[in-house]
């Protein structure tokens, strides 16, 4: 059996882990990407020299099948991750770490020692989480998750610091236009799960080498083909499985895994009636920005621990690269989800960056250059009851694979490798 895997880019993993999963069993895939580098919104970006990314991941211990795959391709996480306990900290304003208890202590614990908040916030807090675990974390009805604090008293110093920060970066959806269920699925799964879920994963190497450039070399090891820089234009049905068509020529598959954007989904399979259902609900997505913001300072600049938190301005997140990627002076600011920094052009938002800095970190001295990185469409915007399509297709032998189709989370790699996996198990599983 000949197995197709269209794109090892965009859907953030997806694509190159059915491909790894495919490859362990010993089945032919054939991995078509349209860049030249691996990883789409999770890949190498050079720069001065220097190993940027185009976004700073934070993964999560409760990321059972990234971290899986990554130990099956010999990416070893206790060497590629920093692995720190769950941490919110806003310099003067806000702290917030997990204790070192068994769950759920280490997180009712962490609550109530959180500096930043009053004491009834705090008992507030620990209530929500304990009413929520009752409820199993599932609603009745989606509704927006800002609504869904609302109703819990989940409000000021709560959603200023705890559940809003949270929510936009798990979901990279403002807080009032995200999807109440799928923050709840999250924090199911990571908050409410063991200590070791909960804990903060961040990458101590590029993301192409985290994982792609591992999982490349163990499908060639394992007979597959990864060919770059190869667009596949369209698939088309056939008698015995699918011919995907290319500019310099087609090939002929048994089975496809398409785990292209879902943008390009509608393109590339206009010839497929069966996915004319798929097609519509990804033709009603909205579209997210992740923002990264590189800076460059002196070497001896740090931060006073790996990654912080800002508030007030446009700067949600900085992560000290010094410390993560031996990449010393240069710091990394992530803007999630849409807001005005979209109107600034990438100096003046640089610039606006830097002041936000230096008003926590004073003596701060100029930048040396400046590097942003706009991923504009980077996630699907997770409102409430969004359709998403599912893995299987009403077309036999033809799956979807990538962090937008259905599932309990929000574009992360931990979806996108679940999807990818699911493809690869419907493979394996079928007659």
């Amino acid at each position: 059996m000949k197995v197709a895997v269209i794109g090892a880019g965009y859907a953030g993993y997806a694509g190159l882990a059915a491909a790894v999963e495919l490859a362990s069993r010993g089945m032919s895939v054939t991995v078509f990407e349209a860049a030249r580098e691996l990883g789409g919104r999770a890949r190498r970006v050079d720069y001065h020299g220097m190993a940027l990314d185009n976004g700073q991941h934070i993964l999560l211990g409760a990321y059972r099948e990234t971290l899986r795959l990554m130990r099956m391709v010999g990416a070893d996480p206790a060497e590629l991750l920093l692995r720190l306990p769950l941490q919110l900290v806003i310099p003067g304003r806000f702290h917030l770490q997990a204790a070192p208890l068994p769950a759920p202590l280490h997180l009712a614990f962490g609550l109530l020692a959180a500096r930043g908040l009053t004491w009834g916030e705090r008992l507030s807090a620990v209530r929500f989480m304990s009413a929520m675990q009752r409820r199993n974390f599932r609603l009745g009805n989606d509704i927006g998750a800002d609504k869904m604090l609302a109703m819990h008293e989940q409000t000021g110093n709560l959603r200023r610091y705890i559940w809003e920060p949270l929510c936009v970066a798990a979901l990279n959806t403002p807080l009032d236009t995200a999807s109440a269920q799928v923050f709840l699925n999250v924090l199911r799964d990571s908050l409410a799960g063991s200590r070791e879920d909960s804990d903060m994963l961040l990458p101590l190497a590029n993301l192409t080498h985290l994982f792609p450039e591992h999982a490349a070399a163990f499908i060639e090891s394992h007979g597959g083909k990864i060919i770059h820089s190869q667009t596949v234009l369209a698939v088309k049905a056939e008698a015995a499985g699918f011919s995907l068509e290319m500019r310099s020529g087609s090939k002929n598959f048994d089975q496809v895994i398409c785990a292209v954007p879902p943008q390009r989904l509608a393109a590339l399979t206009a010839s497929l009636p069966e996915l004319a259902e798929a097609r519509a609900q990804v033709g009603r997505f909205g579209y997210q920005p992740i923002y990264s913001v590189f800076l460059q300072y002196p070497a001896a600049t740090c931060l006073p621990r790996p990654m912080i938190g800002l508030y007030g301005g446009v700067t949600q997140w900085v992560f000290d690269r010094g410390q993560l990627n031996h990449e010393a002076g240069l710091l990394c600011a992530v803007i999630s989800a849409e807001g005005p920094h979209q109107a600034l052009d990438h100096d003046d938002l640089a610039q606006r960056v830097d002041d936000e800095l230096r008003a926590t970190l004073p003596g701060l001295p100029q930048p040396l250059w400046h590097k942003v990185i706009a991923e504009k469409r980077a996630t699907f915007a997770c409102s409430p009851s969004l359709e998403r399509p599912g893995q299987v297709t009403p077309l036999p032998n033809f799956t979807l694979a990538g962090d937008y189709t259905a599932g309990d989370y929000p574009a992360t790699l931990e979806s996108a490798v679940r999807s990818g996996v699911k493809c690869a198990q419907l493979i394996l599983e079928s007659p």
